[in-house]
């Protein structure tokens, strides 16, 4: 099996939706698996009508009429009138009235999952039905009865045995299926893997079904050493390690999941970063060999951080049960470190808080340590560095903080 991903760049309107088409035409569709993400923004746009469901907001009609009318118009321009696609999604609606209506559950990242997924859902049903429509016969399948997880809302973990024994059980030879990114379930409830998680989901489609390889379809010609939307200069980056690449993500690199690689490599599995735009171009190969090719500084923004400096109210030394106790907390705040850094009396950390928890986090040590704080910081993270490329970097605003290692720099800014 091969399997592919389009993430929401490549199915954001019609034309989308038929670009994914002829790449598959072109690519072909035999012995594939296709995962999909939530057409364009419309996970921005879910969370809009989770935050406002939650929150008990005026604009909850609004928000959800906002994501009506998106799919409906995609539909418009890709089908006949009265389409069987108007009903699939009329269902898939209605069932998300039906949970508005009858929730009683407090968790917001509980809601959040249940709402959020019908981007997912959506856009596989449309594409599904388009692809069927040009008659390229596909399978469409419910991921959340492959993919289980535990009930660790909007970032849930895989229970590989069943996961592994569902995918093998369901998924055929000689077929082109079309499932969901980012969703999992339980036993009972949909499930999250984490924003961004259709890649992971590709990884683990690869990983149960011994994969040939895993391709994900970039709006981009493959892996650059740099996000193009931050810097001016780009360079393609023909073939990365898998190490090198854990290393990328490890950092934030947004191109590949975190969670993607790790599968991938223990089965020797190649991942291939291609354009949806230019299909000639060969783009990026992930695979056991070469380091980096070519070798070039790499560059790793992340904004919105957090940077907080920690040391003991009585001067005394921050020793391992200091800290120990510290990274207790950041976990069950669900706080991500991105960096850290500790003196004889201090420790540094820049932080990200994706689940706003830093307020509670800092009331909760407060009285026992002396903490201090820079917020809207960025962290610019720059593999295989230069003098000239720390340069250049440093020249963005106020350096807060500076490490060095063998390969790595790290350069927190305000």
């Amino acid at each position: 099996m091969r399997i592919f991903k389009f993430g929401g760049a490549s199915v954001k309107d019609a034309d989308s939706v038929k670009n994914v088409a002829h790449v598959l035409q072109q690519e072909g569709t035999k012995n594939t698996l296709v995962v999909i993400s939530a057409m364009g923004k419309m996970t921005n746009a879910f969370e809009n009508v989770a935050n406002s469901f939650y929150n008990k907001e005026i604009v909850l009609k609004e928000n959800l009429d906002f994501v009506i009318k998106f799919h409906k118009a995609i539909i418009d321009d890709l089908f006949e009138e009265k389409h069987q696609i108007n009903n699939e999604v009329e269902m898939l609606f209605g069932e998300l009235s039906g949970f508005m209506a009858t929730n009683n559950n407090s968790n917001y990242n509980f809601v959040y999952d249940q709402i959020v997924s019908f981007g997912e859902l959506l856009s596989t049903k449309i594409v599904s039905a388009y692809l069927t429509e040009i008659n390229l016969l596909n399978n469409w399948i419910d991921v959340r009865d492959l993919i289980k997880t535990d009930a660790t809302y909007r970032d849930a973990k895989v229970n590989w045995e069943l996961t592994e024994e569902n995918i093998q059980h369901k998924i055929k030879a000689n077929t082109l299926y079309i499932t969901q990114g980012f969703l999992g379930g339980n036993s009972n409830n949909t499930t999250t893997l984490g924003r961004e998680g259709s890649d992971y989901t590709a990884g683990i489609f690869a990983y149960c079904l011994n994969a040939e390889s895993v391709t994900i379809w970039k709006d981009v010609d493959g892996v650059l050493n740099a996000d193009p939307r931050v810097f001016k200069e780009t360079q393609l980056l023909n073939q990365i390690s898998y190490t090198e690449a854990i290393e990328m993500a490890f950092y934030g690199a947004s191109v590949i999941h975190p969670k993607t690689l790790q599968p991938l490599e223990k089965k020797e599995i190649p991942l291939y970063v291609r354009s949806f735009i230019n299909l000639k171009n060969s783009g990026t190969k992930v695979s056991k060999g070469v380091n980096l090719m070519p070798l070039t500084p790499c560059f790793v923004v992340k904004k919105e951080q957090i940077l907080v400096s920690i040391s003991a109210n009585d001067f005394s030394f921050m020793v391992e049960n200091n800290i120990s106790y510290i990274f207790k907390k950041l976990h069950e705040h669900r706080l991500k470190v991105n960096l850290i850094q500790n003196s004889a009396i201090s420790f540094s950390v820049c932080i990200e808080d994706k689940f706003s928890n830093f307020d509670a986090f800092y009331n909760e040590l407060k009285n026992a340590f002396k903490i201090t704080f820079h917020s809207e910081v960025t962290l610019y993270t720059i593999r295989h560095f230069d003098k000239e490329a720390v340069k250049n970097i440093e020249k963005n605003g106020k350096v807060l903080l500076k490490q060095i290692n063998k390969e790595t720099t790290q350069v927190v800014i305000k």
